[in-house]
Formats: structure tokens, C-alpha cells, sequence
């Protein structure tokens, strides 16, 4: 069990016998700004296979952090593997917009392809969260995000979460779940891990073979 997991289980039971009057000192629920949903209720026709996480239709539990974490990627240097991509520009990835405008998000040609963030010096990373497209609900596919030392990710490569279960983008079989879409965006666990750059994959959704990405918010110290 980790520090955030034993900590969190400790929170619980506090509150379920105190009502939540207090929190850990150095702890608290992460504060997440979300976007106006995008759609109401279950998606229609939910994809039903060990592969794909079914939707809950209840907000997402409280994720907690050391307090003073900050979205640390606003405004940051946002590159691809995507040269010349389809549709709207690179700095809209972190330019604190998450609402699902046609004019918000960043689009990226077909096959795999990949957006990174330049945090400029190493930090030590709390949660990772991102926000593909969520007009409609679907699931993209090999969604892959890493941390490293270096610009070209080979020093010190970390993956926080693969849900690629065939391996199709050569990074290793992923275990993680793939999901639906929504306002939540989806929010990754970093561990505590210290990084400087952050790069997270996708190979298209069940909706086209595109990759949109409408914010990308990385939280630590």
C-alpha cells in the first residue's frame, strides 16, 4: 500500500466517524477546476469487455495531495510527434482552457502520435490529468503517459499509466483499464515521481482515428 493509499484509508474511516472535521495537515483534496460537462448520463451502447472501464455515473472520489501542489504545465512548452497537425496549435494543450469548444482543443493526425510538456526543471509530480475530447462519449485507444529526464526520453523513463493491452505503441503491454470520456478528464496517479518532462501517447478513439487533446494539467511541487 502506498503513502497516498494508507493515508487515504486513514481519511475515510475519519470521516465516516467524525464527518470529515479535519484532514491531515500536509494533506488535502486535490482542487480541481473541472469544465462544464459536455453530456448527462450513461453512454449509449457501453463497450462491455475486460479491457474497458464501465462508466460509474457518479463524480470521481477525492484525490488527495500534499497541499501547495500546483498545475504546473500551465503555459508550459508543448511539443509532437505531429509536425504539421490537423486542427488548432500546440499551446492550447496548456493554456488553462478545458471547455469543449471546437476552438479549445489541439488536433493530431492518425496513428500513434504523442504531445509533451517541458516543465522547464524537475518537480516532484502528485497527479497527471487529461482531457483528450470530450463532446461525445468514447474511449481513446493506447493512451500512454511517461515521465523522463530528458527531452528525448531516454533517461529515466517512467510510465504512470498504459492502457495499451496490445502493445501496439511498443511500449509494453499495459494493465490499466481504457475509459470513457468526460469533463472529469482522466486522472493519473504520479506517485511522488521526480520529472522534468512529461509525454503522454494515443492512437486514435472509437469515435475516428484522430488525436485530439484538449488540456493537459500536471500537479506537484
Amino acid at each position: 500500500m502506498t503513502r497516498r493509499q494508507m493515508i487515504s484509508a486513514t481519511l475515510l474511516a475519519y470521516s465516516l466517524t467524525w464527518g470529515g472535521a479535519a484532514i491531515a495537515d500536509d494533506w488535502a483534496p486535490l482542487d480541481l477546476k473541472l469544465p462544464n460537462p459536455a453530456y448527462t448520463g450513461t453512454p449509449p451502447d457501453v463497450i462491455e469487455n475486460e479491457h474497458v472501464e464501465k462508466p460509474s455515473g457518479k463524480d470521481r472520489a477525492p484525490f488527495l495531495a500534499p497541499k501547495g501542489v500546483k498545475n504546473l504545465a500551465l503555459g508550459k512548452k508543448v511539443t509532437s510527434s505531429d509536425k504539421r497537425p490537423s486542427g488548432g496549435e500546440l499551446p492550447l494543450v496548456t493554456d488553462g482552457d478545458k471547455e469543449s469548444n471546437d476552438s479549445s482543443y489541439l488536433e493530431l493526425h492518425r496513428k500513434l502520435q504523442w504531445v509533451q510538456i517541458d516543465l522547464e526543471s524537475a518537480h516532484t509530480l502528485h497527479a497527471i490529468v487529461v482531457w483528450h475530447a470530450f463532446a461525445t462519449p468514447h474511449v481513446y485507444i493506447s493512451v500512454v503517459v511517461q515521465v523522463a529526464d530528458d527531452a528525448e526520453f531516454t533517461q529515466n523513463v517512467r510510465t504512470l499509466f498504459n492502457n495499451d493491452f496490445e502493445n501496439a505503441a511498443g511500449l509494453g503491454q499495459g494493465k490499466d483499464k481504457q475509459y470513457y470520456e468526460n469533463h472529469e478528464g482522466k486522472l493519473i496517479d504520479a506517485q511522488g515521481v521526480k520529472a522534468r518532462y512529461v509525454r503522454l501517447y494515443s492512437n486514435g478513439s472509437t469515435l475516428n482515428s484522430l488525436n485530439r487533446y484538449t488540456e493537459v494539467e500536471v500537479y506537484g511541487l
